[in-house]
């Protein structure tokens, strides 16, 4: 009775699986092969001979050195016992390959089955496949031609990079009578106001810094850099970054003095101290896409390096210490690295 229930229960667990397993013989087959039949006829024909011998020559059987009862033995059952062995061997070779053989075929017809199960699912979920690639590419495109219409319908920033009045400072132009420029009559910028300039005043109260603003604009060479840095701060505030909210590792003098004296590469690598992700991708991004983003980086760049090239000479360690903490320095920092000037 149990066993009755077993074998209705087996092709029920099959049949959830959607497949019908192939039935697989449980034992060897018992039949006698070509090896066995040949050892035993073998055996049979060494026995008769050792009975024809015993029987037409008894004197040979009866020899000296055959006297021995043990000698007797291993004569006529040596033979017998070797081939019984070899007999036992090529069968259990050929129950093995044929056991094989049946394990190939039913690995076979399970892959053959698998195989058409895959195809018919395959078929049936094919339609609801296809409307759910088709609902996801409409969403895509839906998506594009939203990212399309903010990006052609974006405004100036509500937070400006730099205060207004310093914006307005650096695009006066200041003009002498009688074609007298303003370097030639202004005396050398001091090294304080330079950096105070380059790092732009803080706000709109910071009466210092509109003061090194001005006087640096009347030098030519800090003029055109600072003029760069206002450039590519706008640019880049249209992108939501700003340099305040940078917190750059700090590079040591003796770093910055190996850039002044041409030192570019890994040699320099901590200059790049910009760590913020985001900050990197969008600038990588825009220098990508935008050429008057691009050429406005690469002027600043070159103004930098002019620039710093010259100020390193009479510097002192904590002056560059100060510049290396300016917004312009900043910037430098976070182009310098997108540009892949310290790789």
């Amino acid at each position: 009775m149990t066993s009755d229930v077993s074998q209705k229960d087996q092709p029920a667990a099959n049949g959830q699986s959607g497949l019908a397993l192939p039935e697989l013989e449980s034992s060897p087959r018992m039949s006698l092969g070509l090896a066995e039949v040949v050892a035993m006829a073998l055996g049979v024909l060494w026995l008769l001979v050792v009975g024809a011998v015993y029987l037409m020559a008894p004197e040979m059987a009866l020899a000296t050195e055959w006297n021995a009862p043990l000698v007797r033995i291993l004569a006529v059952m040596l033979p017998v016992l070797m081939l019984l062995v070899a007999a036992i061997a090529m069968r259990s070779a050929r129950i093995m390959r044929e056991e094989t053989e049946r394990l190939h075929g039913a690995i076979s017809s399970l892959r053959h089955m698998y195989l058409a199960h895959t195809q018919a699912a395959a078929v049936v979920t094919e339609p609801s496949v296809t409307k759910k690639l088709d609902e996801i590419a409409e969403t895509a495109r839906k998506t594009e031609t939203v990212l399309a219409t903010f990006q052609s319908t974006r405004g100036a920033p509500t937070r400006l990079a730099i205060p207004s009045k310093a914006m307005e400072a650096v695009t006066e132009q200041g003009s002498l009578e009688l074609g007298t420029s303003a370097e030639d009559l202004s005396p050398p910028l001091s090294n304080e106001h330079f950096v105070r300039a380059l790092n732009f005043p803080e706000s709109a109260e910071d009466e210092e810094g509109f003061v090194s603003l001005r006087l640096a604009l009347k030098d030519r060479n800090t003029a055109q850099v600072i003029r760069a840095a206002q450039d590519v701060l706008t640019l880049l505030s249209q992108e939501g970054i700003y340099m305040d909210d940078l917190r750059p590792d700090r590079a040591r003098p003796d770093i910055w003095r190996q850039f002044a004296n041409g030192a570019r590469g890994r040699a320099v690598a901590a200059l790049g101290g910009v760590r913020d992700r985001s900050s990197l991708a969008l600038s990588s991004a825009r220098m990508k896409q935008d050429p008057l983003f691009r050429d406005s980086a690469h002027h600043f760049l070159r103004c930098f390096d002019q620039m710093f090239t010259r100020f390193e000479a009479e510097a002192t360690d904590a002056e560059i210490s100060a510049l290396s903490d300016t917004r312009t320095a900043r910037a430098f920092m976070l182009l310098g690295r997108v540009a892949g000037t310290f790789d």
